[in-house]
């Protein structure tokens, strides 16, 4: 295996020219871009074995001294041809990466070409409590796997002429290698020489292109903490027809610094004077959804609490949970001397 070949470099390629060509391939090739695929992960493997041997300047002297070992393969390779008169140059000089493709890429030849599901896509947004309550639309940004638009996720595309484009229409392949020449007979038209379909410049083949797209995420009224919504068919786009998988997006809610949230009901602290809790009082409380009066009875105690009906967050079902008052008493401050004679004396009468 030509290692330079198979990242598409020259035997005097640079440090940096091995680091360019293996993140380029890389991204193009890597198994997270291309889930399922088992060609684009055995293509993925090998170019990282290269890029270590490359990069890597005791192992590069190495392999370039033809010292690096070789592993056999089960594959074979048929010559139907030799010759060695002349050195071939321009398009009919190919790198041992064509000339054993089908050694490289075994995965490719097992593509059975039945329907695969793509996989499901993860994704989280985070919200503030009263959009939680009320309900919001947002969108998430995700990197997703899509059909091709040029061949509508077929891999491949008419030609007019009906020409093989690999072989120009001989049936036949000649690839080169310094002065060995290789003839045999072309896969793409089985020899003949016509085809009606071929690869896909646009996609390669694949079918499906990597792009980026802002989905809308409908947050329904009641959001929890940790709330999982699924978006049907915005994950990665199947192959051969097979179905789209599923976006799949996790609810954050920022907490609030006034209500606190237990399942459907909220609770809150409302602050009253002494007066209040002694005498009785209406009060003004913000609720979630606005202003109210709740009613102090006459005696309340500190930590006491008030329920208001169907004040808290929406249900399942379509009601609304309640809303949980905790009394808090504050004592003014007594600064004065009538206010301390006061409290003296509503201390005599109900010190007891």
């Amino acid at each position: 295996m030509d290692l330079y070949a198979l990242l598409g470099l020259a035997p005097g390629a640079s440090s940096a020219d091995i680091k360019r060509a293996y993140r380029r391939l890389a991204r193009r090739y890597h198994p997270d871009i291309n889930p399922g695929d088992r060609a684009a992960e055995s293509l993925y493997k090998r170019i990282s074995e290269a890029y270590e041997t490359l990069v890597d300047p005791d192992r590069r002297r190495t392999y370039d001294a033809g010292e690096a070992p070789h592993q056999a393969s089960a594959s074979t390779f048929e010559f139907t041809g030799f010759d060695f008169s002349s050195v071939a140059h321009g398009a009919q000089a190919a790198t041992f990466t064509e000339l054993f493709a089908d050694v490289l890429l075994p995965g490719a030849a097992a593509d059975s070409g039945r329907p695969e599901p793509g996989t499901d896509i993860h994704a989280s947004v985070t919200i503030g409590f009263e959009d939680s309550i009320r309900g919001v639309e947002r969108q998430v940004v995700v990197t997703r796997q899509d059909v091709c638009g040029a061949c509508r996720g077929s891999g491949s595309v008419h030609t007019p002429e009906g020409r093989c484009a690999p072989c120009h229409g001989t049936g036949q392949v000649r690839w080169a290698r310094g002065h060995m020449v290789f003839t045999k007979s072309c896969a793409a038209c089985h020899g003949t020489g016509r085809q009606r379909l071929q690869r896909c410049a646009v996609c390669a083949g694949h079918g499906r292109q990597v792009r980026s797209e802002a989905v809308p995420v409908n947050v329904p009224p009641g959001a929890t903490e940790g709330t999982r919504l699924r978006i049907a068919d915005r994950g990665h786009a199947g192959r051969h027809g097979g179905r789209n998988g599923d976006l799949y997006v996790t609810i954050h809610v920022q907490p609030h610094p006034v209500f606190v949230r237990h399942g459907d009901d909220l609770q809150m602290v409302a602050s009253i004077g002494v007066h209040e809790a002694v005498l009785g009082a209406r009060v003004d409380i913000q609720a979630i959804d606005g202003p109210i009066k709740l009613r102090i009875p006459p005696g309340t105690q500190a930590g006491q609490r008030f329920r208001l009906r169907e004040r808290g967050a929406p249900t399942a079902s379509g009601g609304r949970g309640d809303l949980l008052v905790e009394i808090r008493i504050v004592l003014p401050p007594v600064v004065d001397e009538r206010g301390k004679e006061l409290m003296r004396e509503f201390g005599k009468l109900y010190g007891g």
